[in-house]
């Protein structure tokens, strides 16, 4: 039952921080570290594919003619252009991610580099304050940008959804695309992520001691809590509010810097 409660928890985090621009990664850290809840590498990207689900189900249109396009080959449709769009984005942050993942992931085993890395979130989110919506139109040149800018948010505490729509927006695309681009861009950067991890650390589930309902539950509050953090984040970047996540990330980094410099 206690661990049944810890997945729980650890949906909870995930679903509302995942989609929410305050990283899901940097919480599930400091959720280890504060309270314990330690689990496998694997079973956080088995929450990942809870909140998956929720960005096919909310885009699930956009997805269906997106992979009608790829099926009939026809990339002159406002969708179809989109798919070598994606390919294209996403190929960056699988670079990243390979090369640097592992040093990455030593790197920011420790608390403080999190809050410094929360705090650069900050800044990020509250660089597009004022910023000029000029375009539906996306580049290649602005989707390999923001391809990059996800691939850097693997490190904890900057959130890849903040990130790659706040690029999108400094870059002129106005907030709808912004919105829709970065989340379909996430799924297959969550794909590749989830099959990177379940071909090199699946042993790692089992010696865990998570049973088949402790998983799903994880799974289902995550798909639950991310479906509503997501039409919340659309809520609050359509009433133009996006950049006062800044303030969220910045008091969370200062706190983590301050008790991590004061021996806590």
């Amino acid at each position: 039952m206690e661990q049944l409660i810890k997945t729980i928890i650890l949906g909870i985090i995930q679903g509302l921080t995942e989609w929410l621009p305050i990283s899901s990664t940097g919480h599930l850290r400091l959720a280890d570290h504060f309270l314990g809840l330690k689990v496998p590498i694997i079973f956080d990207v088995i929450l990942h594919v809870g909140t998956l689900i929720v960005v096919l189900a909310f885009f699930r249109r956009e997805v269906c003619k997106m992979l009608s396009a790829l099926v009939h080959l026809d990339f002159k449709t406002e969708y179809g252009k989109m798919v070598p769009l994606i390919i294209v984005g996403v190929t960056p942050t699988v670079l990243i991610g390979l090369i640097f993942g592992s040093v990455i992931e030593d790197a920011f085993q420790s608390i403080l580099p999190i809050g410094i890395a929360f705090i650069f979130c900050g800044l990020m989110l509250y660089s597009i304050k004022g910023g000029k919506e000029k375009t539906e139109s996306i580049s290649y040149s602005t989707v390999i940008m923001i391809g990059i800018t996800q691939g850097v948010a693997i490190i904890p505490g900057i959130s890849r959804s903040g990130a790659t729509i706040a690029v999108a927006l400094l870059l002129g695309i106005k907030r709808e695309k912004a919105f829709e681009f970065s989340f379909l861009l996430s799924i297959p950067a969550i794909l590749a992520a989830l099959g990177l991890t379940v071909s090199t650390q699946f042993d790692e589930l089992a010696s865990a001691g998570l049973d088949q309902v402790e998983i799903l539950a994880g799974a289902t509050v995550a798909m639950f809590v991310g479906y509503l953090a997501l039409k919340l984040l659309w809520k609050i970047l359509a009433k133009k509010k996006f950049h006062l996540f800044a303030f969220y990330c910045w008091l969370l980094g200062a706190v983590l810097i301050a008790l991590i410099l004061s021996g806590f």
